[in-house]
């Protein structure tokens, strides 16, 4: 019996099998979360695989939305499914109509980083280093901006405190 449960949970676990499919954005969330509708399905919202973009109240945030919807929006894409992430989204690469790599497009603006934690294309990095060195988007102020990650922890830390100090 514990051997069948853990079999399903396993199962359950692993990411979607990787496919492709024309779809059509439909709506951005921020620069790295898009919702698209493909076929006669409802709408789905989409993780962009491999990069991580500065959250909406970060700096640069509205910018890197508005640069995935000035790529992306209304377009009709190829999404290519590589899993889901814990929260349930679909997780996927996304080839714009003139064949571009969506995330590698949002690196390159400068808008968006290499999510180390979740990516396998190394080239990525090369790509996060010239939107360095041209000083574009959010590196143009600086050299060091706050990854959406570690934004993400502290926000998450001042809220638990927040909670802490109201409880004593």
């Amino acid at each position: 019996m514990k051997l069948r449960s853990l079999l399903a949970v396993v199962v359950w676990l692993q990411p979607t099998w990787a496919f492709s499919e024309s779809c059509r954005v439909v709506g951005i969330s921020d620069g790295d979360s898009i919702t698209v509708r493909c076929s006669d399905r409802p709408q789905e919202r989409v993780r962009i695989a491999e990069i991580d973009a500065p959250e909406r109240s970060q700096p640069f945030g509205k910018a890197a939305k508005a640069r995935a919807s000035e790529l992306a929006f209304g377009k009709q894409v190829e999404l290519e499914v590589v899993g889901r992430d814990r929260y349930g989204r679909v997780v996927g690469k996304v080839r714009l109509p003139d064949g571009t790599d969506f995330g590698r497009e949002m690196i390159r603006s400068g808008l968006a980083w290499r999510y180390l934690s979740y990516s396998k294309d190394a080239s990525l990095s090369s790509v996060e280093v010239e939107a360095r060195s041209g000083r574009r988007g959010l590196w143009a102020d600086s050299q060091s901006p706050t990854p959406p990650w570690e934004f993400r922890r502290n926000k998450t830390n001042s809220m638990k405190q927040r909670k802490k100090r109201r409880r004593n």
